[in-house]
């Protein structure tokens, strides 16, 4: 006897659905597949990719990630081999596939952060370097006069812990997600996979000079004072630990006792993500920066407050956030489009700064003073605001420069020769 599972009446009636479609539809640019997603689960498909994939430099990246991976791993002592091989497998499975590949690719300098994190814990400590107690006090004094950590914790209140863990213990983790919808959404295509490279990269930089450069907390020189460190010292949550007392149940202690990097004090990577956060949102929206950056400078009160970080560490921290966001600017990052409102409003994407003092493509005027009168060419105002809506991409997917016609609508010959291609 066939079965079939009962309908569910839709309380949205049919005509105002099809209106809705119908919107949604016309308000997508027809060159919109640039911001598609691939639903291919043909491997073949992501080898015919990687064949065409045009090697530089910048691909050495995949080499650090190798490295940085197999390092961790080999000195891992859980899980056990057979765990470790069934999720590499897993993870070039991911890879293989075109419909999952768009989403692990981008996050696997993010995964191999975690990984070196937490198997830090594993390197013995015969070959780790000197633990550094007075060097992040003496560099508080000289630069700030006074230890900005201790001055903050002083005063300690139920309000005031409960405003420094919402950012430190919810945000710096729950944060990067919501960052990362915004941008999926309403930021052009191609932002999402930058800002997740990005992120991980800053990630692995700081873990590696947390290790070569390891450095005491304040709430070490709290509880030790300046007296040498060594790696069997447990970890400590500091203020969080008032957190705990206040929640009823261990939510930090134990992780904070246990921590991989007990002195991983400089850099902050609190600080270093709250403001690569924020360079990242300020770029794709502009009208948040007041909202970002104030996030950011709440994190860094934060984090002296519960006493994780001394002022130098969040400086620390942010200049390398601004070092990996300016390089990722430069070369990487699709550039904003203001009158675009989400990503499927994109007819085609331009990477990278715009050159200083020339136009858009490499193009420039041969007459000024007659161009002037004339704004209707796209081309050398290299404004998306002017192109129709059924224009063309000057960048195909696969990242070739396209050669046919210009972005203007039927552009006659008298107006390409007041171009020029430097």
């Amino acid at each position: 006897m066939p079965f079939s599972w009962p309908s569910i009446l839709n309380p949205i009636p049919r005509r105002y659905r099809r209106r809705l479609r119908s919107k949604f539809r016309s308000a997508q640019s027809p060159a919109s597949s640039i911001a598609s997603i691939q639903t291919s689960f043909n491997p073949a498909d992501s080898i015919k990719a990687l064949r065409a994939h045009r090697w530089s430099y910048y691909d050495a990246k995949y080499l650090i990630l190798i490295i940085v991976s197999v390092f961790s791993l080999s000195i891992s002592q859980a899980p056990g081999p057979l765990v470790k091989t069934g999720a590499s497998a897993l993870l070039m499975l991911a890879l293989l596939m075109p419909i999952t590949r768009q989403f692990f690719l981008p996050v696997l300098p993010i995964f191999t952060w975690l990984l070196f994190f937490f198997n830090a814990r594993f390197i013995p400590s015969e070959y780790r370097p000197h633990i550094w107690v007075k060097v992040l006090p003496a560099l508080e004094n000289i630069f700030y006069g006074a230890n900005i950590s201790n001055i903050l914790s002083a005063n300690k209140f139920v309000v005031l812990d409960v405003l420094a863990w919402v950012p430190y213990g919810l945000l710096h983790f729950g944060g990067p997600f919501f960052w990362a919808a915004l941008m999926f959404f309403f930021s052009a295509p191609g932002t999402l996979p930058v800002f997740a490279q990005t992120f991980g990269y800053l990630n692995i930089a700081g873990v590696a000079i947390q290790l070569i450069f390891p450095c005491s907390p304040p709430w070490y020189e709290n509880l030790y004072g300046l007296a040498p460190a060594n790696y069997s010292i447990p970890g400590s949550p500091a203020g969080l630990a008032r957190v705990d007392r206040l929640l009823g149940f261990d939510m930090y202690t134990t992780n904070f006792t246990a921590s991989p990097l007990v002195f991983g004090a400089f850099p902050s990577l609190h600080s270093g993500n709250a403001v690569l956060e924020a360079l990242f949102m300020s770029h794709c929206f502009p009208k948040l920066r007041p909202l970002v950056i104030g996030y950011a400078m709440w994190m860094w009160w934060a984090t002296m407050y519960l006493s994780h970080h001394y002022a130098v560490d969040l400086v620390g921290g942010g200049f390398l956030a601004a070092i990996a966001f300016y390089i990722a600017k430069a070369n990487f990052l699709p550039r904003v489009q203001m009158d675009k409102a989400w990503r499927w409003d994109y007819d085609y994407v331009e990477k990278g700064e715009a050159p200083s003092g020339a136009y858009e493509y490499g193009l420039s005027v041969l007459d000024v003073d007659d161009f002037r009168n004339d704004s209707s060419d796209e081309w050398t105002v290299g404004s998306s605001s002017s192109i129709s809506s059924g224009s063309r991409s000057p960048i195909d997917e696969s990242q070739s420069s396209w050669e046919g016609e210009t972005l203007a609508s039927q552009a006659s010959d008298t107006e390409l020769n007041e171009i020029a291609i430097r």
